[in-house]
């Protein structure tokens, strides 16, 4: 596997080398690199970890790894901030922030800093869209000390209110500099023109909801989740027997865990329209355009997939060869139609260009995407998009702690723990014909967003001669900010 990884990586390089311009003047009649023998990739088949299942609906994951002295694990909670009361968005943020910090009834969270780092040890908490969780790490020889506290902050955190007002300060921090970077900009924005400003997967915490959080909220917040279905995960240099009987004595005591409400979310694909937020403090553009994906348990994502490689992929993609190589006209272009484990992704075209080139450029990616109908897919891009893909998996799965993780992810959306392997099979069966009639069904001009965020100043034409309609500028002002506070610039083109 060494030798054939390192003649890949041989291939690319030279690859590499000749596009970046620094090839030797003959390259172009003599090139030895396509006579490197390039083996087949050995079937994909990860070391899948122990599955446990306790009687109370726990789920524990157990993946032995003996070449370090390490073991680290984590509690993945179900609930997150798609499910907080949104007169209180942040809660689930304050939440993971303030449930380390403060630490437990036997030891605060400033004297578990201290003996973690004696250790070299970590344990942190966080929350997410979706969930919350702990985690660790450690030495072997200190795991049963550090996960006997993981397990203490897990069941006995004690909220600190001096804690949580350090976490609301700096929430607040980041949400009045929320404006400073028109990438962090464009990305919040474009989620709000396809899912909604209030949609749980596009709304943001401002300064009143995080100033409603208290304590009680923190502790309720854990009260309910915790009853909720956990999936415990634990890699590395220890003993599975033992390790299952440690965790078995402190959660088969547990209730039964609780079903977690279904969600009741709706999606509407936005309408073609143009958008425009002027950022004065820039010389570039970010151009979002914007749609509804789909879900990962669609039968058509693996065809899905291979468009979306040919489409915008990587650096022989339509995307990169026609904006970028051919026309010159940005710096970074790509993107595709994406697929979420258990609701609707974005499809999600981005495009880094100079203000004077905002208008062609954003029109040659629109041609691109546009015309996917009208330019048939051939065989060599079929195959170049299906090796792309495979491929990857020897570097996103190349790890027992990458297995693992996948597996912790595959439990928790309810997919089955041979998703990799059905996925991998049904990539190489994809054809031409199922990526032409996945184009056909999914990419429509009419149903995308085309979002700007740069200096109109610069732009020369305007956003106009997009004859996409009307220039919609949208508001980002910062509800509650200090006066003269960063803002963003204005927003009128």
């Amino acid at each position: 596997m060494k030798s054939s990884l390192a003649t890949r990586l041989l291939g690319f390089a030279v690859a590499c080398s000749v596009a970046g311009g620094i090839a030797p003047a003959h390259s172009q009649e003599s090139k030895p690199w396509e006579k490197i023998p390039i083996p087949a990739l050995r079937e994909f088949k990860p070391q899948e970890p122990k599955r446990i299942e306790l009687k109370n609906g726990i789920v524990i994951f157990l993946q032995e790894d003996h070449e370090l002295p390490f073991v680290s694990g984590s509690v993945l909670i179900p609930g997150g901030a798609r499910d907080e009361d949104a007169s209180k968005a942040g809660l689930v943020d304050l939440y993971g922030q303030t449930w380390r910090t403060s630490g437990t009834a036997k030891m605060t969270g400033d004297a578990m800093d201290d003996m973690l780092e004696a250790k070299a040890a970590h344990i942190e908490s966080g929350g997410g869209e979706d969930s919350t969780s702990v985690s660790w790490d450690s030495l072997k020889g200190d795991a049963d000390q550090v996960l006997s506290m993981a397990l203490d902050l897990l069941f006995h955190p004690k909220f600190d209110e001096q804690k949580l007002r350090l976490a609301k300060q700096q929430l607040a921090t980041a949400i009045v500099r929320r404006n400073d970077d028109e990438a962090e900009i464009a990305g919040r924005e474009a989620a709000k023109l396809v899912y909604g400003a209030d949609s749980p997967y596009a709304r943001q915490p401002e300064l009143a909801t995080i100033r409603g959080v208290a304590l009680a909220d923190l502790q309720a917040w854990h009260d309910k989740t915790l009853g909720y279905k956990l999936i415990v995960s634990v890699g590395g240099d220890f003993d599975s027997a033992a390790m299952e009987a440690k965790l078995r004595a402190a959660l088969e005591g547990l209730p039964p865990a609780k079903q977690m409400p279904q969600r009741h979310d709706e999606f509407h694909a936005p309408k073609q329209a143009l958008y425009f937020i002027n950022k004065e403090d820039v010389n570039q553009s970010n151009v979002q355009i914007v749609g509804l994906g789909t879900v990962r348990r669609n039968p058509d994502v693996p065809a899905l997939a291979v468009m979306n490689d040919i489409l915008g992929g990587g650096f022989a993609s339509r995307l990169f060869q026609t904006v970028r190589t051919k026309l010159g006209l940005a710096y970074a272009v790509g993107g595709g139609f994406g697929f979420a484990y258990d609701h609707p992704a974005t499809f999600d075209v981005e495009v880094l260009t100079q203000s004077a080139t905002t208008v062609k450029a954003t029109r040659a990616a629109l041609d691109v995407i546009g015309g996917l109908d009208a330019s048939p897919f051939t065989d060599e891009e079929l195959k170049r998009a299906k090796d792309d893909i495979l491929n990857s998996f020897l570097f996103r799965y190349d790890t027992k702690e990458k297995v693992l993780a996948e597996s912790v992810r595959l439990e928790f959306y309810g997919y089955p723990a041979d998703y990799l392997e059905t996925y991998e099979v049904a990539l190489k069966k994809v054809t031409l014909a199922d990526v032409a009639a996945a184009a056909k069904k999914y990419i429509h001009a009419e149903q995308v967003a085309v979002l700007v965020v740069g200096n109109a100043s610069e732009m020369k034409p305007g956003l106009e001669e997009l004859k996409l309609g009307p220039v919609h500028p949208i508001d980002i002002s910062i509800p509650g900010a200090p006066t003269g506070g960063p803002q963003g610039g204005e927003n009128q083109q």
